[in-house]
């Protein structure tokens, strides 16, 4: 037996594993089984360049549970170790086995996947075991079994062993604080999440299967009999939908994976975009578009991140721009570091390439579906709209080019995007200072009278809608070139879009004075601002608008943003036209008299806004009856 001590800087680097290796215990399964792959994948690579002449097949990784004797072990038949690489590669730190075999091979034709990123991947089994063993023998016809065998500490022991089938055991001894750890529902959730995809098959425990009597015996009916049988579990799929070549996929298959990814899941996606890069940076995936409607939070963290198989997160929002984590499905790329800050992983330069890429392929995709069949595009955007929103208020290349695809509905239900509609309203919707106006309305039944106010002047009216609508208007009026977006009901339509004519008003401003007090004596003066407005007669009496900036102002803090203003009061136009007969008839009135049809005239603006409620709708609906 040989005894020694393993090198490192000092003396603590166990307790320093146990607490710091990973916020997550959980994670020393991924980690050995995940070396456990490796060597496997070893074996395949030697094999195919001519150093193992052996057979090789059947390769795989067993995690065995035994909660009596309160061990898990983590059994592969790939490339074992001697003694003296037991000590190269587990007693001095320094080494990665992984890495330097992924040097050596580099240039190989054989693309094997090695895993490789986990260095200290091994000793994280402390984080859970009082005493590790590896019991392993190598792939060298001379190749001794060895077993090592260490208690947590610095020390460790190598003898001989009994093994006699080429291959690595890691047997963990469980510590009692652990013991979650001996539990089976625990270990299979922990493989089903980690290593559902692992380029190997991964058994933990059997099942039983019903097969038909191998000595054919047949029931009362005349049917082979049916028995038992139990059988090898495998938790993974070797070869998922990402690592195939797209041409050797139909739609059958990306939908299948998507129920893999996603069982509980009871929509189809829209549809997928298969990712298939490896210059200049590694990077393989499936990206699903579900449909989102107006639900932005709940579909977050979706997104699988693998590296060659190996499960590693599904936050994501370092790695790619925060509107496509919207999306499902998959990333796997060896080329985004692991285990590291967020900090560093954002200013990583392959992890920018890669954000890059994807948003590009994305709008790519969008761009195709919409040159292809607008038809269908169309008929797809309720699901599409909240996503290019997102995207173009988060991603100014993704902005850029989704103005090329990015559609806004009109009130008759006609879809255009901004540069068509640009087009076609700028000879009926310029102002007098060159800007185009977009109307727009965010709710076409409670704005009807507006909407139907500017449709029979000849205006287009567009319908934005959704959380994210006051910000992307914004976003519009800084990337459109003299284009403005006015809500219908912000202000009258001749001052939403002021032409260089003027109506002439009936009445004097000396009638306006005196008429001014009425209307403020009916309404809540520090909320409302009386303003008279010289419009056609055909206009409406009274109409209560808020002014666009206010507005808008209001929607954005609704989603957390314009804090910087602070609280924004409730403050409206009371907008008198100065033109309509009832306006005249009011000033005709006395007392009383004036007084009531000043405030039924005021509570009817009020009632096409939807803003009469309460008792003030009650005293209306009564006073209404009276007047009948």
């Amino acid at each position: 037996m040989k005894k020694g001590h393993i090198s490192v800087e000092t003396e603590n680097i166990f307790p320093i594993i146990k607490k710091f290796l990973y916020s997550d215990h959980e994670i020393f399964l991924r980690e050995l089984v995940s070396n456990a792959v490796d060597a496997t994948q070893k074996l395949k690579v030697l094999s195919k360049n001519g150093e193992y002449d052996k057979e090789v097949k059947d390769l795989q990784v067993e995690v065995i549970l035994d909660k009596a004797a309160k061990t898990l072990t983590i059994r592969d038949n790939g490339i074992g170790m001697t003694a003296d690489e037991i000590d190269k590669y587990i007693n001095q730190i320094a080494f990665s086995g992984a890495e330097e075999f992924v040097q050596k091979y580099k240039d190989s034709d054989s693309k094997e996947s090695i895993i490789g990123h986990f260095g200290l991947g091994f000793y994280s089994a402390f984080m859970v075991a009082e005493k590790v063993e590896i019991n392993t023998l190598g792939r060298y016809d001379d190749a001794k079994a060895v077993k090592w065998t260490s208690n947590g500490t610095t020390e460790y022991s190598i003898e001989a062993s009994d093994k006699a089938t080429r291959g690595t055991d890691i047997v963990l001894h469980i510590t009692d604080e652990s013991a979650e750890f001996l539990e089976e529902a625990r270990i299979r959730g922990i493989l089903d999440r980690y290593c559902k995809f692992l380029p190997v098959p991964v058994i933990f425990g059997t099942y039983t299967e019903q097969i038909d009597d191998p000595s054919g015996e047949k029931d009362e009916e005349g049917n082979v009999k049916k028995i038992s049988k139990e059988v090898p579990n495998q938790i993974n799929n070797p070869s998922p939908a990402w690592t195939k070549m797209p041409a050797d996929l139909e739609k059958e298959d990306y939908s299948k994976f998507y129920r893999e990814l996603y069982p509980s899941t009871i929509e189809d996606p829209l549809f997928h975009i298969h990712l298939n890069v490896d210059y200049p940076f590694n990077l393989t995936g499936i990206l699903y578009f579900p449909k989102i409607k107006e639900n932005v939070e709940v579909q977050k963290n979706k997104i699988q991140l693998y590296s060659n198989q190996v499960f590693i997160t599904d936050n994501v929002e370092e790695i790619v721009p925060e509107f496509l984590t919207l999306l499902h499905g998959v990333i796997d790329s060896p080329d985004i570091p692991l285990n590291v800050s967020r900090s560093y992983l954002q200013s990583d330069s392959n992890v920018k390439k890669i954000s890059a890429h994807i948003s590009k392929k994305v709008s790519d995709k969008l761009k195709q579906m919409f040159n292809k069949d607008r038809k269908d595009f169309e008929e797809k955007w309720s699901d599409l709209r909240i996503f290019s929103e997102y995207g173009m208020l988060s991603d100014d290349k993704f902005a850029e080019r989704a103005k090329a695809f990015h559609l806004m509905e009109t009130t008759d239900g006609k879809f255009v995007t901004p540069e068509e509609f640009k087009e076609e309203v700028k000879a009926t919707q310029t102002d007098k200072d060159g800007k185009t106006i977009f109307l727009y309305t965010n709710n076409k039944e409670e704005q009807y009278s507006f909407v139907k106010a500017a449709n029979d002047r000849g205006y287009k009216v567009i319908e934005l809608q959704g959380p994210l609508a006051a910000h992307w208007v914004q976003k519009m009026e800084m990337s459109l070139e003299d284009v403005s977006f006015a809500r219908v009901d912000a202000d009258t339509l001749d001052k939403l879009i002021q032409k260089d004519e003027e109506i002439p008003s009936k009445l004097s401003e000396k009638e306006q004075e005196e008429l001014k007090p009425v209307f403020e004596g009916v309404v809540n003066k520090d909320m409302f601002k009386v303003q008279f407005e010289s419009m056609s007669e055909s206009e409406a009496p009274i109409m209560v608008t808020q002014p666009e900036f206010i507005r808008r102002m209001k929607e954005q803090q609704a989603m957390g943003g314009a804090g910087f203003y602070g609280a924004f009061p409730e403050t409206y136009n009371m907008i008198v036209n100065s033109n309509h007969p009832k306006i005249s008839s009011i000033l005709a009135a006395q007392g009383e008299e004036q007084a009531q049809k000043a405030k039924q005239l005021t509570d009817l603006a009020m009632l096409a806004q939807g803003m009469l409620k309460g008792e003030a709708l009650t005293d209306f609906v009564n006073r209404s009856i009276d007047l009948v």
